[in-house]
C-alpha cells in the first residue's frame, strides 16, 4: 500500500487497468480458443494505451532521453516476451478449426513479462519516475506482447500444418 501512496491517479488508474487486463489476458490465454487472425483486441488496447501516455507525457518531461529508452526497451522485451510465450501454446485441429491453448508456463511468463517491463523501466529512468513511465505504458507493452504473441502463433499452426504436425 505503501507503494501507491506518491503515485498520482492517473498512474494508479493506468496500473490498475492493466492488471486486470492482465488477469483477464490469462484467464483467456489458459481456454481453448480458436485461432483467429484477429487483432481487434491489440488494437484497442493500444489507442487507449497511447492516450494514457501522451498523458502521461503532459505531466513529466518529455524531452527526458531515459523515458525514450525506457519505452522503446520495454516494447522490446514485450515483443520477446510474446515470441517466447507464443512457444509454449498448443496448437491443434478439430475439424476445420485451429485451436489453441496455453500451457501453466503461458500464465507464468504473462507475469513474468510484466514484472519485467515495470522493472525494466524502474532500472532505466530510475525510481518514482521509473514506477509512472512503466505504469503508464502498460497497456502498450501488453499490445505489443499480445500482438508478437499471435502472430507468431499464426505462423507456427502455418509451418505446422504444412509439415503435417498439426493433428
Amino acid at each position: 500500500m505503501a507503494y501507491l501512496v506518491g503515485m498520482s491517479n492517473a498512474t494508479i488508474d493506468s496500473l490498475v487497468i492493466g492488471i486486470v487486463i492482465l488477469g483477464l489476458l490469462i484467464a483467456r490465454q489458459l481456454t481453448t480458443r480458436r485461432l483467429r487472425e484477429n487483432y481487434r483486441l491489440s488494437i484497442i488496447l493500444g489507442i487507449i494505451g497511447l492516450v494514457e501516455f501522451v498523458d502521461f507525457l503532459k505531466t513529466h518531461s518529455t524531452g527526458e532521453t531515459r523515458i525514450i529508452e525506457a519505452v522503446a526497451g520495454s516494447l522490446v522485451l514485450a515483443a520477446v516476451m510474446g515470441v517466447l510465450r507464443a512457444l509454449t501454446v498448443k496448437v491443434w485441429r478439430e475439424g476445420d478449426q485451429l485451436l489453441i491453448k496455453g500451457t501453466w508456463l503461458t500464465a507464468v511468463l504473462w507475469v513474468i513479462a510484466v514484472a519485467a517491463h515495470l522493472g525494466y523501466d524502474y532500472l532505466v529512468v530510475g525510481g518514482k519516475n521509473g514506477e509512472a513511465v512503466g505504469n503508464a505504458t502498460i497497456l502498450l507493452y501488453l499490445m505489443v506482447s499480445l500482438t508478437v504473441q499471435r502472430f507468431v502463433m499464426l505462423n507456427r499452426a502455418r509451418r505446422l500444418e504444412l509439415t503435417g504436425q498439426v493433428s
